[in-house]
């Protein structure tokens, strides 16, 4: 098939017999029209494939890899690493930064009376957080906060 697309994708919804892909590069959403025992939030690099003739809904031709995802709030602070990050980024801004390894960590900075709302955005933005998750190839994700610092950690 000549229209066969190779991608990350993360599964937004499942039934039994279908299932939705998101393409974290592109945003394109995938209706299947088989589950191939897929859950929500796994991220599958894959290839999927129109079905004829409508090509309206696609199939899965090839799984290459599949790994569940998560988000998680942490007890923990963020480190003194990602407080300096901070203490460096002009409030209501984003440092981004390799982790070492796998993974990147984003610092936000809130005005302190707005961490706990900041958090709570990072954890119901679900979709798009676990996208960023899946197009890093990361299996976690980690929020840490304390009054005007949150770190969103993409880890393995």
């Amino acid at each position: 098939m000549t229209d066969e697309k190779e991608s990350t994708f993360l599964v937004t919804h499942v039934e039994s017999d279908s299932a939705v892909l998101k393409d974290v590069h592109d945003g394109q959403v995938h209706t299947l029209s088989s589950n191939p025992g897929l859950a929500v939030d796994d991220a599958v690099e894959a290839t999927v494939a129109p079905d004829p003739p409508m090509e309206v809904t696609y199939q899965v031709v090839e799984v290459v890899e599949r790994r569940s995802l998560s988000i998680e709030e942490s007890e923990e602070p963020p480190t003194v690493h990602e407080r300096e990050l901070a203490a460096e980024t002009e409030a209501g801004e984003l440092a981004r930064e390799e982790r070492a390894g796998v993974g990147e960590v984003h610092v936000l900075t809130p005005p302190e009376a707005d961490t706990t709302d900041a958090v709570a955005d990072v954890i119901d933005d679900r979709e798009a957080t676990l996208s960023r998750a899946a197009r890093l190839g990361v299996n976690r994700v980690e929020i840490r906060s304390e009054p005007g610092v949150v770190s969103v950690r993409y880890m393995p």
